[in-house]
């Protein structure tokens, strides 16, 4: 039996399961949502909330209970408490990043009429940049609370995918609605509004040209991002800030030897990539730096001679490391994960490095003889131009 509500679904999500896929358990969450105890609504809601998350097949069978329309009820009646809203809307984030069409079922239930209402910001991406009505009225919503700000800056990096998804923010004020969000006192607001800058300024001239003359407190933004890249700063806000300065050096908006990229977004991105910093970071901070230098025989120079970077790539052949060595097994788990990752990243990285110029081809070939787990792939690479 499906459940039902007063605020309906235009119609259930075609998700393709079999009533024996949908567990008791699962419908012990749904029922747990009727009952008429509000702290057991809530705690029924906070292990809904802990079962869905990174579990898909549990979100398809919630979603076909009917979990949605409950939990959007629950979320928009003013008798439910400001706690029980905050999970509901957390199980409806966490519904809403698994499938397409766990967002199809977001869709169909009115979540987007609900959210223009400003009863609901959810910190997911339900596709705002298709419908000219939302961004506008997502903006408005900006002032209202730094949660508020939060979420829509998370929607707003979420759903921009394409050149048009950009051309669309941009054309609704994104820049100077956003910018003010980077001094916010929450670092949650600083980080997502720097993830949104990210997303913008890739790729694109116009925003990045745009972004290089913005004022933030009388501070220009280039050097808000700087700030936010020194070494005291959580890394990932170091790593998103060098993020922005790099695409907007791509861009053309910022020189390759203005101060901001030479002194201070390739050393960070250098950083990133030790074996001190978390795998995910390595990867990102490669790949980053392989984008960046990439059409600049120059920072590629300077990059090969900062903090030993050649050398350090050879660490990301040595993932992952020896079964016996290992005695966490979820260790082991997430260095198989991200072997390839890593090896990828670093491959991008060394083709980058030596795109242009001999001496670092060679620099290469020779640091990898004997600093690499498999040298004998170095001992005959060819240093010439191709």
């Amino acid at each position: 039996m499906l459940y039902s509500s007063s605020t309906k679904c235009v119609h259930l999500p075609p998700v393709s399961l079999s009533t024996d896929e949908v567990t008791a358990t699962s419908r012990h969450y749904v029922d747990r949502l009727f009952d008429p105890d509000p702290q057991k609504v809530l705690q029924g809601v906070i292990d809904m909330k802990n079962a869905v998350i990174g579990n898909n097949k549990q979100k398809a069978n919630l979603i076909v209970l009917g979990a949605v329309p409950r939990l959007l009820y629950l979320l928009q009646q003013g008798s439910s408490s400001s706690e029980l809203r905050a999970e509901c809307a957390v199980v409806l984030g966490s519904l809403a990043m698994g499938t397409e069409n766990n967002i199809k079922s977001l869709v169909d239930c009115h979540i987007i009429p609900a959210l223009l209402q400003g009863r609901l910001t959810l910190g997911v991406c339900v596709t705002p940049c298709q419908d000219p009505t939302v961004i506008p009225h997502l903006m408005s919503l900006l002032s209202r609370s730094q949660r508020t700000q939060e979420y829509i800056t998370q929607i707003f990096s979420h759903c921009c995918k394409t050149p048009e998804h950009q051309t669309v923010l941009f054309n609704h004020g994104a820049i100077q609605n956003i910018a003010p969000l980077l001094i916010s006192p929450s670092y949650k607001v600083r980080m997502q509004a720097l993830k949104c800058f990210s997303v913008l300024a890739y790729e694109n001239t116009q925003v990045s040209m745009t972004l290089v003359n913005v004022l933030v407190d009388e501070e220009l933004l280039s050097q808000v991002f700087v700030r936010m890249m020194q070494r005291d700063q959580p890394i990932d806000m170091q790593l998103t800030a060098a993020k922005c300065l790099t695409y907007m050096c791509r861009a053309g908006a910022i020189r390759t030897d203005d101060s901001c990229i030479v002194l201070k977004a390739l050393p960070c991105l250098v950083r990133m990539c030790s074996k001190e910093r978390l795998l995910e970071e390595r990867v990102e901070g490669a790949e980053t730096l392989a984008y960046l230098m990439e059409p600049d025989v120059e920072l590629q120079r300077i990059a090969s001679v900062t903090d030993h970077l050649v050398a350090m790539l050879a660490d990301y052949f040595k993932y992952p490391s020896s079964v016996s060595a290992i005695t966490d097994i979820k260790r082991l788990d997430h260095d198989l994960k991200h072997a390839h990752e890593l090896r990828q990243a670093a491959f991008k990285l060394y083709a980058s490095l030596g795109s242009n110029d001999e001496d670092i081809r060679k620099k290469v070939a020779f640091t990898q003889q004997y600093t690499h787990p498999y040298p004998d792939a170095f001992r005959n690479v060819s240093v010439s131009s191709s």
